[in-house]
C-alpha cells in the first residue's frame, strides 16, 4: 500500500520528515518497505528558470531557426537558437539551462553548448511538452510579462514535490487501509514518543452538505442482505466531466494511480483518503430508476470495464438495475453504467459488502482491485455516508453538480461498536512489563477507543466498528503494545532457564534422511494442499465427519475443511498422474492431518490437535520396464519392506514392535505397527471403493507412518557400531500346529521372552493346512537363530535353549510339535 508524505500531513501537524516518520511508522506496525521522491513533473524542472528574450534574429543558414539572447537573472545574456516559430523579443518565456535534464516518458536528455548551423547556443527555450506540461509543440510558452527573471519555473508551476512510504500492510490492519487510517496511528505513536497531546487527527468536514434538489430519485432495493449488510446512495445531476485539478491528479499520481476524470478521481480519492470504496454509475443508465442489490444465476455473462465477458457465479453479489447486471459488487464495475464524458448525471454508491463474498468474487475472477483489497480485509460499516457526503460535497466543487435527492441508507441491522474488559494484570503479564494505566488509556484514547469505565484492576472499552479484527482482550493489548513500542520492552541482562543436557534427535535432519531413502528407492515426493474436501470424510468409512475441522470462510467448496489424512491428497495425486497415462507410480508425502475431538472438552483449544504423518503410496510395477530388471508388480509386502526399512533406519528396536492384523475399513487388508501400545504405522491395501471414488482403477498399496508418534521412540543416544560376532550361529527349526488364529508375530514374541540373550530372530518359511492338519488348525515352520557374543554354542546349551522356547510356545500358543 503506498502512502503520500503530504497527504498524511494534511490530517496530522508534524514537523518531521518523511525519513523520520518511516522508523516510527515501522513501530507502531505500519511496515515502511521503501521510500520514493515524487515529483508531479519528472526530475521537477530542476536547472529550468524564467527568462527574458532580448533580442530575436532569423538564423542566417536556416530559414526555420531563430538567434536569440536571453537574461536568466545571471548577468549575462544567453545566446540560444530556437526552432519556435512565435518566439519573439520582449517575451518571458521558459529556459533550460546549459546541465538540465529533461524527460521525455522514461527516457532522458541533457541539455549542453551546442553550435546550431554555426551560432552558439547554450540552452533551451521550451514548449509545454517538452517540460511535461502538457501536450502541444505548436510553440514556446509565452509566460506573463511580471515574472522576474532567474526564478526557478518549479515554484512557477507549482511543481509539487512529495515522498510516497510504501507500507506492507498486514491482512488484520483494514483500518489502516487508507490516509486517515495511518495518520491515526501515527498520531498515537507521536503522542507516545513525544510526551505530550500536541497531535491530533484532523478530518474533512461534510458539515456544509445539503440537498440542491430533488429531481433525480432513485430507488436502492437489497435483496441479498446477508452479502450487502448496508447501501448508502445519492443522485447528483448536470455534472461536468473534465480532467481533474492538478492537486488532485497530483494525489493520485503520487499513489501510483492514473488519473482519468474528474469523477472517478474522485472516488478513488475519498477511497484513499477514507478506506471507504466508492462507485459511480451514470443515473440515465439506471433503468427503471431501481438499484437493486441482489444475485444473478449461475453463467450469466456479464462485461466489465475491461472488456472482458465473464460467467457469472450465482454467489456473486451484483449491483443491477431492473434489467441487467450492472456491477459486481464492491469488485469491479461494468462497462454500459460507468461514467463517461457523455455522462450528465450519476448514482454515486457507498456500501458494506461482506468480506467473505467478495473475497470470493475476487478470486473466482481473478480481480484484485483497490476496493476489493479493502472490503476482503474488513471495511467499516459506519463511515459510508461520511465518505459519501465527502465525495458529493469534491463532486460539487470540481464537476459542478447539483446533489439531486436524499442519501437513500438501507441498513436493516445496525452494527453497533463492541465492548471489551481489560485487565491491567493481564496487560502486564502478556507484554512482560508493567505500564502506567494512565499510559494505557491515553493510547487507546488516541486510537479512537473509547473508555467507557474503570476502577483500579481494569477498564471498560468501547471498540469503534472500523477496527474489524479487535474483538478480544488480548487484541486490545496487542493494540497498546504496539502504540507503546516493541522497543520500549526491558529485556533482563539474565535469562534464568533450565538446559536439558539430555541430547535431543535432529527431527528435520532425520526426515531427510527419510526422504533421501524413499527417493533412492523411486518414490517421488508430493506436497498436497492443507485443506481438502469435506466431503471425503463423510463418504468414507473409517473417518468421523465431525471431527473435521471445518474452514469458517472457505475460498471454496473443494477446500472447505483441513485434511483428517494424507491418504486423499495421495489419491487425488494418483488419480491425476494415472489419467495422463502415468501406470506405475511411487510417492510419499510429509505432512500434517488435523481433527477434533468428538469429546468436546470445555478447553476449547484441546478440543483441536493435529499429528506429523508420512504417507507412502505405491500402484502398478514397482521397476519401470527394461531389460535388465523384473517388472513386479507393486503389492502389500512391497509396502511392508518400505515401511519396516524406514522403522529400522530411524534405529528403532523392531523386537519391541507389535505387529497386528486391523481392521481399517480404508483397506482391503491392512496390519498396523505399534510400540508401547501407540500405534506407529499402519499398512494396507487401498480398497476398492475407496479407489472407484476417485476413479482409480488399477490396485493401490499404501502405509501411513505416525511421524508424530514414532518420534517419540527415537534413540536420543547415538548410534554405535559392533564388529561382526567372530563366533558362529546355530539355526533349529521347529514345525509346530497351532490355531488358526494365532499370528506368527504372536509366537515370536512369546519366543523372544523365553530367551533375550542368545535368541537373535526367528522367521516363519512355511505354512501348511491340508492332511493330517485338523480342522481350524495350521502348522508353522519356524526357524530360530541362535547366537553368543563370547563363545561358540555347544550341543547342550543349544537342546536347553530349545526346549525352554517349545515349553513357552506350548503353554501361551497353545502349540504342539508335528
Amino acid at each position: 500500500m503506498k502512502l503520500s508524505y503530504n497527504w498524511l500531513k494534511q490530517y496530522i501537524n508534524t514537523d518531521l520528515s518523511a525519513e523520520e516518520l518511516s522508523p516510527i511508522l515501522t513501530d507502531i506496525g505500519l511496515e515502511v518497505e521503501g521510500l520514493e521522491k515524487f515529483q508531479s513533473i519528472k526530475g521537477g524542472l530542476q536547472g529550468v528558470v524564467i527568462g527574458e528574450v532580448k533580442s530575436c534574429r532569423k538564423h542566417e543558414n536556416a530559414d526555420k531557426l531563430s538567434v536569440t539572447t536571453v537574461d536568466v537573472g545571471t548577468g549575462e545574456l544567453l545566446p540560444i537558437v530556437c526552432g519556435a516559430p512565435n518566439v519573439a523579443e520582449g517575451q518571458k518565456v521558459a529556459v533550460a539551462t546549459v546541465g538540465t535534464i529533461l524527460y521525455d516518458g522514461d527516457e532522458s536528455f541533457t541539455i549542453n553548448k551546442a553550435k546550431i548551423r554555426g551560432e552558439a547556443s547554450e540552452g533551451m527555450i521550451c514548449a509545454e511538452d517538452e517540460l511535461g506540461l502538457g501536450t502541444s509543440h505548436e510553440g514556446i510558452m509565452v509566460l506573463p510579462e511580471n515574472l522576474k527573471n532567474g526564478t526557478p519555473a518549479s515554484e512557477y508551476f507549482n511543481i509539487e514535490e512529495d515522498y510516497v512510504f510504501e507500507i506492507g500492510l498486514t491482512p488484520n490492519r483494514g483500518d489502516a487501509a487508507s490516509h486517515i487510517g495511518s495518520a491515526r496511528d501515527l498520531v498515537a505513536g507521536l503522542n507516545r514518543i513525544t510526551s505530550s497531546k500536541k497531535h491530533k487527527l484532523t478530518l474533512s468536514s461534510v458539515d456544509e452538505f445539503k440537498v440542491d434538489n430533488n429531481n433525480l430519485d432513485i430507488d436502492v432495493i437489497v435483496e441479498s442482505p446477508e452479502a450487502c449488510e448496508r447501501y448508502t446512495g445519492i443522485t447528483i445531476s448536470n455534472v461536468k466531466i473534465e480532467e481533474s485539478p492538478e492537486w488532485l491528479k497530483n494525489k493520485l499520481n503520487a499513489i501510483g494511480l492514473r488519473p482519468i476524470n474528474n469523477i472517478v478521481d474522485i472516488t478513488n480519492f475519498v477511497l484513499h483518503e477514507t478506506g471507504q470504496p466508492l462507485h459511480a454509475f451514470d443515473a440515465d443508465k439506471i433503468t427503471g430508476n431501481k438499484v437493486i442489490v441482489k444475485k444473478l444465476e449461475n453463467n450469466t455473462p456479464f462485461l466489465a470495464l475491461d472488456e472482458v465477458e465473464r460467467k457469472l457465479s450465482n454467489d456473486d453479489l451484483m449491483i443491477c438495475n431492473i434489467d441487467k447486471g450492472m456491477c459486481i459488487a464492491g469488485v469491479f464495475g461494468g462497462i454500459d453504467s460507468g461514467v463517461s464524458e457523455n455522462t450528465k448525471n450519476i448514482f454515486l454508491e457507498s456500501a458494506y459488502f461482506d468480506a467473505t463474498h467478495i473475497r470470493k468474487t475476487s478470486k473466482r475472477h481473478s480481480l484484485q482491485t483497490d476496493a476489493s483489497f479493502r472490503f476482503e480485509r474488513g471495511a467499516d460499516p459506519n463511515i459510508t455516508v461520511f465518505a459519501l457526503k465527502r465525495a458529493a460535497l469534491l463532486i460539487k466543487e470540481i464537476a459542478c453538480g447539483e446533489i439531486s435527492s436524499e442519501i437513500k441508507d438501507v441498513y436493516p441491522k445496525k452494527i453497533d461498536n463492541w465492548t471489551i474488559d481489560i485487565s491491567y494484570a493481564n496487560v502486564d503479564r502478556l507484554i512482560g512489563q508493567k505500564i502506567e494505566p494512565n499510559i494505557i488509556k491515553d493510547i487507546l484514547i488516541d486510537l479512537e477507543i473509547k473508555i467507557l469505565g474503570e476502577d483500579d484492576n481494569s477498564i471498560k472499552v468501547e471498540v469503534p466498528t472500523f477496527k474489524v479484527e479487535v474483538t478480544r482482550e488480548v487484541d486490545i493489548i496487542e493494540e497498546i503494545l504496539r502504540i507503546y513500542g516493541y522497543n520500549n520492552i526491558q529485556l533482563d541482562n539474565k535469562i534464568h532457564s533450565s538446559i536439558s543436557l539430555r541430547q535431543k534427535p535432529d527431527l528435520e535432519k532425520i526426515q531427510n534422511m527419510i526422504s533421501d531413502y524413499l527417493s533412492s528407492q523411486g518414490f517421488a515426493e508430493i506436497m498436497n494442499n492443507s485443506l481438502t474436501k469435506g466431503e471425503y470424510t463423510e463418504k468414507a468409512d473409517g473417518f468421523n465427519a465431525e471431527e473435521n475441522v471445518n474452514i469458517l470462510n472457505p475460498l471454496s467448496n473443494d477446500l472447505n475443511v483441513l485434511r483428517q489424512s494424507l491418504l486423499f491428497g495421495g489419491l487425488e495425486s494418483i488419480a491425476y498422474n494415472q489419467n495422463r497415462r502415468i501406470s506405475n507410480q511411487k510417492i510419499y508425502e510429509f505432512g500434517k492431518i488435523y481433527q477434533i475431538s468428538a469429546g468436546k472438552s470445555q478447553n476449547i483449544i484441546k478440543n483441536y490437535f493435529e499429528e506429523r504423518h508420512l504417507l507412502i503410496l505405491s500402484t502398478g510395477n514397482v521397476n519401470e520396464e527394461s531389460w535388465n530388471a523384473n517388472d513386479n508388480k507393486a503389492d502389500f509386502y512391497y509396502i511392508k519392506s518400505m515401511v519396516e526399512a524406514t522403522i529400522s533406519r530411524l534405529g528403532i528396536d523392531r523386537k519391541q514392535i507389535k505387529i497386528e492384523i486391523s481392521d481399517n475399513p480404508i483397506y482391503s487388508y491392512s496390519m498396523q505397527y505399534n510400540f508401547n501400545n501407540t500405534i506407529i504405522a499402519e499398512i494396507g491395501n487401498i480398497d476398492k471403493k475407496v479407489l472407484k471414488s476417485f476413479n482409480i482403477k488399477k490396485e493401490v498399496f499404501g502405509a501411513i507412518v505416525n511421524w508424530t508418534n514414532i518420534c517419540k521412540y527415537l534413540p536420543s543416544k547415538n548410534t554405535s557400531y559392533e564388529p561382526v560376532l567372530k563366533y558362529p550361529s546355530v539355526r533349529r527349526d521347529l514345525a509346530m500346529v497351532i490355531d488358526k488364529n494365532v499370528s506368527f508375530n504372536q509366537m515370536k514374541e512369546v519366543a523372544l521372552k523365553a530367551e533375550r540373550k542368545l535368541l537373535k530372530d526367528v522367521g516363519l518359511f512355511d505354512i501348511y493346512e491340508g492332511d493330517k492338519i485338523p480342522e481350524g488348525k495350521k502348522s508353522y515352520a519356524l526357524s530360530f537363530t541362535l547366537q553368543d557374543k563370547t563363545k561358540t554354542l555347544n550341543d547342550k546349551t543349544i537342546d536347553k535353549t530349545m526346549r525352554r522356547i517349545q515349553q513357552m510356545l506350548e503353554n501361551e500358543c497353545g502349540a504342539v510339535l508335528r
